[in-house]
């Protein structure tokens, strides 16, 4: 490394390090800490940000001599669990003790850096993680470390200025027409209704199809409203089971929302009804068909069919490709797919709209300026 004054060093790969005194052991020992940057100017900031921060509020970071699988275990315990949703909390679970513990869990929590944290990352994505996926562990190791720094065992948190890998939309698995109708025609021979006509005509996620209820639908004002999802998440109550199953609210303030139904779908589910005695719509020994049974379910009809490798979310994106290719406005679209934004639904439906494209330079092909 070279070295340029106020113990600041350009390192190899090209980002300057500024070293701090972040601890003194009752020793006396020094115990440093890093920051990094693309720029020595940008380094210099910060080190002098964290400098004045030391010296004015005479902090000095807390002595934390466990591992980083225990702060996060207690932080999960003492703090998420009382902050987000049931669901969230064991995604969060399954997130730490699949991808962080494994690599990070042994070490202490003040000797992660920077560094530590970057090739945790780059590790993640060398596994060829979704982008997604990769940011939703990286911001719960974000937050664990916010944690730490307000407890004062850090000055700064070692996530910040992170490289991630750049956001990727997966491509959408939608059915061909004439596979749809392959599907619908084995779903029409169910007895009770199907879950595969509520996926292809109203756009609902299986969690959601899952938990609707018959009083949700409104037959006069053929309206459905969305307002519970079905959800499997780890069951820490008791050993006996891993896993419990649960109602909870959707997915998202977004998620509860109302859909329109259309006649045919409206009729479908009044011919239905008669021979469902139970509260929910897709039922099972009178109760909810929790959606892991939808999917093994839905499984044996593919199978049947001989189709490649369709999962049930397939339907989803069925659906909101028949509407795109029917004309059907993206903001319309966005509100009956439940999604946070309009941008979140031209993202993911871009290739769909190409014929939309197609036509709207069409409607222009008549003001080209013919040569004489």
């Amino acid at each position: 490394m070279v070295r340029k004054g106020e113990n600041i060093y350009k390192r190899k790969d090209g980002r300057w390090e500024g070293r701090y005194i972040k601890q003194r052991t009752p020793e006396k020992k020094i115990i440093y800490g890093s920051i990094y940057g693309k720029q020595y100017s940008e380094v210099k900031e910060k080190l002098t940000f964290i400098k004045a921060r030391y010296l004015t509020s005479n902090c000095s970071v807390a002595s934390y001599n466990e591992t980083f699988e225990e702060f996060i275990g207690n932080w999960m315990m003492t703090t998420m669990r009382y902050t987000v949703k049931p669901t969230t909390y064991s995604n969060y679970t399954r997130l730490i003790k699949r991808h962080i513990i494994p690599k990070l869990g042994d070490k202490k929590v003040q000797k992660l850096t920077q560094d530590t944290i970057q090739e945790f990352v780059y590790h993640l994505a060398k596994q060829n993680f979704a982008s997604g996926t990769i940011k939703n562990i990286f911001n719960i190791l974000k937050k664990t470390l916010n944690s730490a720094v307000k407890q004062s065992y850090l000055l700064q948190n070692p996530c910040d200025n992170i490289i991630l890998p750049k956001t990727t939309t997966k491509k959408i698995n939608a059915l061909t027409l004439e596979d749809q109708r392959k599907i619908e025609m084995l779903a029409l021979a169910e007895k009770k209704c199907s879950p595969v006509f509520l996926a292809l005509y109203s756009g609902m996620r299986i969690g959601e199809i899952s938990g609707l209820k018959w009083e949700d639908i409104d037959f006069d004002k053929n309206l459905i409203q969305v307002r519970r999802t079905i959800t499997r998440i780890t069951n820490e109550s008791t050993t006996l089971t891993k896993t419990k199953v649960i109602a909870g609210s959707p997915k998202s303030d977004h998620s509860a929302r109302i859909i329109p139904m259309a006649e045919n779908l409206r009729n479908y589910l009044l011919e239905k009804r008669k021979y469902t005695s139970g509260s929910y719509v897709i039922c099972c020994n009178g109760g909810l068909t929790e959606p892991r049974t939808i999917n093994y379910r839905f499984k044996k009809i593919v199978n049947k069919l001989e189709l490649p490798d369709i999962r049930f979310h397939s339907l989803r994106h069925t659906f909101a490709t028949r509407c795109l290719e029917q004309g059907v406005d993206i903001a319309s679209l966005s509100q009956i797919l439940g999604h946070h934004s309009i941008k979140l639904t031209l993202d993911t439906y871009a290739d769909s709209l190409l014929e939309n494209r197609i036509n709207a330079i069409a409607t222009i092909d008549h003001l080209f300026l013919k040569a004489q």
